[in-house]
């Protein structure tokens, strides 16, 4: 059943391209508060956006919109926007989502057109408005935490003890040293397989609104440990290896960054991802009541034993999480 919003966003798109929109089409909602339709201008297919003003603002949206095009980055077309109102017609880059297309025998091959993109990506740090905002220490800090206050103790229920509190602050000051370590670049922030279509012309890049200055190796890592899907490390190492070189060819990675030094910026930048991710999923089934996110929990956890395994310096939390709390998720 339609809604108000729903019904406002048709009339409205009817007004910007004259063409009768008797029933939008439901693309997708995402894991915020905007939701997308397809529409037509007689011609061809349009993606409307329905966007409450009181929930966001498109404007981060279409300044990094802006700042992408410029950059030869493939994103959608702003063609009409209504700040006040919160809709937004933009072009449609298709129905396909790199997720539905990646199998065995051609992930190393979209994978490879992914992140020929990101050299682009790190090289735009400002908007039409200014910088990009800063991955500071307080936004890592508030990712950080949603995993304590969203999965440990709201959906757990965990008993927090003085022995958390310290391995837990332990945790977070390394991670947050290993982003700092690291050059600071423009960073997509959600560069995965579902903000990623499939095009003829190649793949085109969605979701781009919350893009920062933050580290290099950010979206790399987003991108290649997936919370969607999940790769052998061979591959996925094999992959980030071939990132470093060409950051160094392309002049945006000093030449003396060796390829351990590189491993372990990646490794850990994906620990402070994937801690992130769990507390999101965590909170859209908690707060949102889109409890579909919590199968993806287990691929996250899996991804954080696996990583922490590798570093000696992590073997206290790596025994936290595999004996205290993966074990608790399995019983929950």
């Amino acid at each position: 059943m339609e809604d108000s919003r729903e019904i406002g966003l048709a009339a409205w798109c009817e007004a910007q391209t004259g063409y009768p929109q008797t029933q939008l089409e439901v693309v997708s909602g995402d894991a915020s508060f905007r939701r997308y339709f397809r529409a037509s201008d007689g011609q061809r297919s349009l993606i409307a956006v329905d966007c409450p003003p009181d929930k966001e603002d498109m404007r981060p949206f279409l300044l990094v919109a802006d700042a992408y095009q410029a950059a030869n980055i493939p994103v959608p077309l702003v063609l009409n926007v209504d700040l006040k109102q919160g809709y937004m017609l933009q072009t449609d880059l298709g129905h396909t989502v790199l997720l539905s297309k990646l199998q065995a025998q051609n992930a190393r091959q979209y994978y490879d057109q992914a992140l020929s993109i990101l050299p682009r990506v790190m090289g735009v740090t400002a908007t039409a408005e200014g910088d990009l905002p800063r991955f500071d220490r307080a936004l890592l800090d508030r990712e950080l935490a949603l995993f304590k206050d969203w999965l440990l103790m709201q959906h757990l229920d965990l008993d927090w003890d003085d022995r958390d509190d310290e391995l837990w602050s332990e945790f977070c000051e390394l991670i947050v040293s290993n982003a700092f370590a690291q050059p600071q670049v423009g960073v997509h922030r959600d560069y995965h397989s579902r903000n990623l279509m499939v095009t003829p012309k190649g793949l085109g890049v969605i979701d781009f609104q919350d893009a920062v200055i933050g580290p290099i190796t950010y979206d790399a890592v987003s991108l290649l440990r997936d919370c969607y899907i999940e790769w052998p490390d061979e591959l996925v190492d094999e992959l980030s290896q071939r990132l470093r070189s060409q950051l160094q060819e392309d002049g945006l990675l000093s030449a003396d960054i060796e390829p351990e030094q590189w491993q372990r910026w990646f490794d850990w930048m994906g620990l402070q991802r994937h801690t992130k991710a769990a507390g999101i999923f965590a909170r859209l089934a908690h707060r949102d009541d889109k409890t579909g996110y919590l199968k993806d929990v287990p691929r996250t956890l899996g991804y954080l034993s696996k990583v922490s395994a590798r570093y000696p310096e992590l073997s206290n939390y790596h025994q936290w999480l595999t004996q205290r709390i993966i074990p608790k998720w399995e019983n929950s």
